[in-house]
């Protein structure tokens, strides 16, 4: 029943806004410079669509970001990664506007923010709900400085609009804010799939790349392939905007077969709930592999994106022999700029036998039931619907090392990694964790849970893992003063952290004896007091501070410092 409602609950989604106008005239341009993309609504992104446009900020940060409507401010987020500092303005006319990756809010809201950082002695606030009236704004009102915080990779304004009752967000060029773009998306490759046993395509089973040619006008050919049987196809595309370099994503994709239309996807709006499915979409074993994504132009039976529209047959071609077909696959921008690839195929029964390799995995994975594995002291336990579809694992433990398969394959649920440790003394289990090891030069923490003899982890992703031992301490480096030094002219307080273990866990700072906001840069390991957070009596001061690790390992380093 749950299935069939989630199922009625997308139906419903689509139907509502495939037909719905969006207001064109009612916002205006966050920012005072033109728009130039970074990124566009709806690429694709590691596990997920990109829920909103990524509007470039000149390299800078600290420009003005403007409520593009009327309204209030109805949530509030600080957070060390995801958006960073973030602001979420409620309309009046159903939509919400979402400003992320911020430097800083606007006075008002930056004094109520920091007073609950000081209340919960914390940097990262959780969701901030204020009173409906409490912060109004009104269309072009300065409410924040655009930054770089968060998961972001350079300055930037992540902007989003979503619809307020249900969350789904919509693409921000439907409200007419848009940037020029004259130019047609690009095709970087065409991939051809057997979808069926029989399925045979140039006398073979197997997927491969076929050859394009760009001749001009938008229009691409691809070689001429023999094929019989259900197959699909997948493409590699781009799109680029007129001012800006960056590879960003297309609008929509659709397929043709001898002028019917087999497939058509949009990213007009989604669901966040729904945002995991891309794994479905792309050629997610060929991604994990070559780090290359590739759209399908068929449907699985496991996905439920609801960007989906007038698909036959799931968008898979059924190729009977003496029949010629004619494909198109067309990718379109926002404004419309298309570009075609113009695929000939022959339907030609070939007579080859197949010999299906055998799998020589040893487990089984029935995706609905609940399964559970044990070799050498490692045990990995899998939740019904873990996976996508019944599949064959590996599972080694050699030299300490679990291999659990390898990440090719699409995992839609957490599943638990538990080692036993009881051949440990108390001493070294403290300095213990588990690592994912895909990487050796380079393991990553597990968030490891430690329960007597047993250490576990919940994970979304198969490869390897193993125990790793820290018994080293955090690294901590005052940047720009020294201890008994005056700093008058200084505005902050910087100070550099760094572990080569386990990794950055927390850490605590006070300034005479009380505590402190140290906002932390996690991409150049920078912790920043402002000074303008509190106001200093007397001269004299004693900075403080304590860094532990992911194990424990603990640093402490107290400096004295003068200042007006």
């Amino acid at each position: 029943m749950k299935k069939n409602l989630f199922t009625l609950s997308f139906l419903f989604f689509f139907l509502g806004y495939s037909q719905k106008k969006y207001p064109k005239d009612s916002y205006i341009n966050p920012l005072d410079i033109p728009i130039v993309l970074s990124g566009t609504f709806g690429e694709l992104r590691s596990n997920h669509f990109h829920a909103g446009i990524d509007i470039k900020t000149q390299g800078k940060q600290g420009l003005n970001v403007f409520a593009v409507a009327d309204g209030y401010v109805s949530r509030i987020k600080v957070q060390q990664y995801g958006y960073g500092k973030v602001i979420y303005i409620t309309h009046s006319n159903g939509y919400t506007s979402v400003y992320g990756h911020l430097k800083n809010f606007a006075d008002s809201i930056e004094r109520y923010v920091k007073n609950i950082q000081y209340k919960k002695k914390n940097y990262q606030t959780g969701n901030i709900f204020p009173k409906k009236n409490q912060f109004k704004v009104k269309k072009g009102q300065v409410i924040a400085f655009s930054g770089d915080t968060g998961g972001s990779s350079g300055p930037h304004l992540h902007f989003e609009i979503r619809d307020t009752k249900t969350e789904h967000v919509i693409n921000p060029m439907h409200f007419g804010i848009t940037t020029p773009d004259t130019k047609a998306p690009t095709f970087n490759a065409l991939h051809v799939y057997p979808l069926g046993y029989n399925a045979r395509i140039n006398k073979q089973h197997n997927s491969f790349k076929v050859p394009i040619k760009y001749i001009g006008k938008g229009i691409y050919k691809a070689d001429r392939i023999s094929a019989s049987g259900i197959i699909g196809f997948g493409v590699n595309a781009f799109d680029k905007l007129n001012r800006a370099p960056n590879r960003n994503g297309i609008y929509s994709l659709e397929m043709l077969v001898n002028g019917k239309k087999y497939y058509y996807h949009d990213v007009a709006t989604f669901s966040f709930a729904e945002s995991k499915y891309l794994n479905l979409l792309i050629d997610y074993e060929y991604y994990k592999k070559y780090r290359s994504k590739v759209q399908r132009t068929y449907k699985t039976e496991a996905n439920k994106l609801s960007i989906y529209k007038d698909l036959l047959n799931n968008g898979k071609i059924n190729i009977i022999e003496g029949l010629n077909y004619n494909v198109e696959i067309i990718a379109k921008d926002f404004n419309g700029n298309k570009s075609t690839i113009k695929i000939p195929i022959v339907g030609k029964e070939i007579n080859t036998l197949f010999q299906k390799q055998l799998d020589t995995t040893g487990y089984k994975i029935v995706a609905k039931k609940f399964q559970k594995f044990t070799k050498n002291n490692v045990t990995i336990a899998f939740p019904k619907n873990t996976f996508y579809e019944d599949v064959y694992i590996d599972f080694e433990v050699e030299k300490g090392i679990a291999k659990i398969h390898n990440p090719t394959i699409p995992i839609d649920r957490t599943y638990t990694l538990t080692f036993n440790v009881s051949k440990y003394t108390e001493a070294q289990k403290e300095q213990m964790y588990i690592a994912n090891v895909d990487y050796p030069k380079y393991p990553r923490y597990q968030n490891t849970r430690k329960r007597d003899s047993i250490f576990y982890t919940t994970t979304k992703t198969l490869g390897n893992y193993t125990l790793k031992s820290d018994k080293i301490k955090p690294n901590i480096k005052f940047l720009y003063f020294k201890d008994k030094q005056w700093i008058s002219s200084l505005k902050t307080l910087k100070v550099k952290i760094t572990d080569i273990g386990s990794g950055i866990h927390n850490w605590r700072a006070t300034l005479d004896g009380k505590w402190v906001l140290m906002e932390f840069n996690h991409k150049k390991g920078v912790l920043t007091y402002n000074f303008n957070d509190k106001k200093l009596v007397g001269n004299k001061h004693i900075f403080k501070i304590v860094v532990s690790d992911n194990v424990g390992n603990t640093t402490e380093r107290s400096i004295t410092f003068f200042k007006k």
